[in-house]
Parts: C-alpha cells; structure tokens; sequence
C-alpha cells in the first residue's frame, strides 16, 4: 500500500494559492474588469483561511490597497513578489500529497496545456515559493511529468476521476501509455483506482478538457457534473454521452455514484468566439464552496445544486463572467493548500 495519499479539496485547507493579473500577462487588454473578480475571490477565500497572492513585486503595495478596500482579512492575506506569464494556478502550482502523514509539495511540469501558451515562469512558481519559506520546512519533490491540476480529481480514499483527452494528449507525456500514466500517478500520487471519462468537452477550453471544467468529486459517493439540455447546442451529444459514462462509474463499495447535475447557462461569446462558462469550475475552502457566476438566469439554480452536494457548508457565488474570457474561471484560478502546507 502506497504511503502518499492525495486529499479530496474539501479536506481541511491552510489557504488558497493565487496569482494576480498583470500588464505583461494575457489579461492586459481586460485588467479594468478582471481586477474586480480577482479581489473578490481574494476578499472571499480570506473570510475562511489564507490567501497567498504571487504578483509582481512592484505591484504589491497597489494589490494590498485594492484588497484591504474591497474588504479582505488582510491579516490572512499573503503577497509573494514573483513574476508570472498567467493566473492559472490550479495547473501551475503545487500538488500536495500526505507521504507518511506528512505534507509533500509535488512540483509538476506545466507546458501551457500542451506548448499552446508561454509557461516558462509559471513553472518556476511551485520552486520560488518554496525557496522563499513559503511553505516553511514542508518538503518539495520536482516530479517528471507534465501534469495539471485542473486535470485529476481526488476523493482523498485513493481515487481519481479524469479525462483521457487531457491526460493520454500526445501533447503532454507522448512517452507514455494510459497504463504507464496509471503507474506514474499511483507513484506520485498514491492512488489505485482511476476513472476516465472519453466524452465531454466544451468550446473555448483551452485544456484538452480538463475535469475540473466538467465533473467534479464531492463528498459521500457523489459527483457533480455539467449537463446540457438544448438538443441544438453543439455540447448536446458528448455531454449526454458523459452523463451515460458516469452513470456506469461505481464507487469503490461498488455503488452507483449519486449524481447531481449543473445547469447549463446560456452561451456566452466574444467576438463571436463560444466561451467556456461552467459552473463547475467551483473552489472548496474551509467552510465554504465558491461557485462561478455568469450573469446567467440559471446562476440561482446552480448555487442549489452544489448546494446539495455540500450541505454543511455556505455556498458563495463570485461573479466570473469576465474570466472565462480567456477561456478558465474560479477554480482554474486557484489552488488550494491542505492543512500544514504553509508555514
């Protein structure tokens, strides 16, 4: 039995890793109306645990104005002075483990989701966080693979749930087979049980369609997922045939999932480009599921449904419809650092 263990994301947290919009960054041309989401979902996650902000250095004193005016537990607010190419911190930052009972920070390879996008300092973020006592004696182990966040979901019982067109992308591991991809992971990871879903994407996505964007594991043998209703949206087929798959999928007892649904918001576009509004793209923190909103008539109905895959805990919606114009939203954004990460 493999000492590592990957915890489920509404395991307990110390704090939430994200990465601040810049002019040099791809948000250059929107940072009026993406400032605000950021500050928001800074202002939130601090209300339940640690925000750890990565931002230009220069940038610091104006990004902590920003936030302790807008509301913000400055005192759970953390600014790190480094430069970035992006924000996406779910499939740049680190992945950590339990090896032993204790924290491993599992430092990825990260090729901007297959050579699509400059990444090469983003990738150096996991290290230069760690070289600067963010995560105090909390140990970092530089992994060879190509591996995102946003790809694998985790039930924190050795379980994970994710897509074979991310994962077995020429674009990212070619060397390896699914079944060599099944051992690597069960290394790194500890895990001993993989479920792949060979359906579902969504126009805009960036990522080879990440299971972060499409469905997500929760608690007590249940999966939230994104299903289509319109027989004319062109999503309708693949994620009806996600749907069936994961009706198939049984936990490891050998039930039937309980399955729960997302609506489906109405198509969003920029300059007649689809983008990838998902709701869910939801963030776990310590107490509290922040769920992506789009200005959307079903973003009520959504807050419902995750609702009631996390009962026990108060459920926030942040506005992100300017985020997915480049194409990810609240969790891609984000990544969050189980208990005893930070120092």
């Amino acid at each position: 039995m493999s000492s590592r263990r990957l915890p489920a994301e509404w395991e307990p947290q110390d704090g939430v890793l994200v990465a601040w919009p810049h002019e040099r960054s791809d948000w250059h041309p929107w940072l009026s109306q993406v400032e605000p989401v950021f500050t928001e979902i800074v202002r939130q996650v601090s209300r339940f645990e640690t925000a750890l902000v990565v931002a230009p250095k220069k940038e610091s004193d104006r990004i902590a104005g920003l936030l302790q005016r807008a509301g913000a537990v400055m005192e759970r607010v953390r600014l790190a002075g480094i430069d970035t190419n992006d924000t996406w911190t779910r499939d740049f930052g680190p992945i950590t483990v339990e090896a032993d009972g204790a924290p491993l920070l599992l430092d990825f390879g990260f090729n901007g989701w297959g050579l699509k996008f400059a990444a090469d300092r983003d990738n150096l973020v996991t290290g230069r966080l760690h070289g600067m006592g963010t995560f105090g004696a909390v140990p970092r182990r530089v992994c060879g693979l190509i591996l995102e966040g946003g790809s694998i979901e985790s039930d924190g019982a050795g379980t994970i749930l994710t897509t074979a067109e991310c994962l077995l992308n020429p674009n990212r591991n070619p060397h390896l087979t699914k079944k060599g991809i099944e051992t690597a992971l069960s290394a790194e990871l500890g895990a001993d049980r993989f479920l792949w879903l060979t359906h579902g994407w969504l126009a805009g996505d960036d990522t080879d369609s990440h299971v972060d964007t499409l469905a997500r594991l929760c608690p007590d043998g249940t999966i939230a997922y994104v299903r289509c209703d319109d027989p004319d949206d062109e999503h309708f087929r693949e994620l009806a045939l996600m749907e069936e798959e994961l009706q198939r999928l049984a936990t490891r007892d050998g039930r039937p999932y309980r399955l729960i649904p997302l609506p489906w918001p109405n198509a969003k576009y920029d300059d007649g480009e689809r983008l990838p509004a998902t709701y869910a793209n939801f963030l776990i923190v310590n107490g509290a599921v922040l769920v992506p909103t789009y200005r959307d008539p079903r973003d009520g109905a959504a807050l419902d449904a995750i609702a009631a895959a996390f009962p026990d805990r108060e459920v926030v919606g942040v506005d992100c419809l300017p985020l997915i114009l480049q194409h990810g939203s609240l969790h891609c954004v984000t990544m969050h650092l189980p208990k005893g990460t930070l120092s």
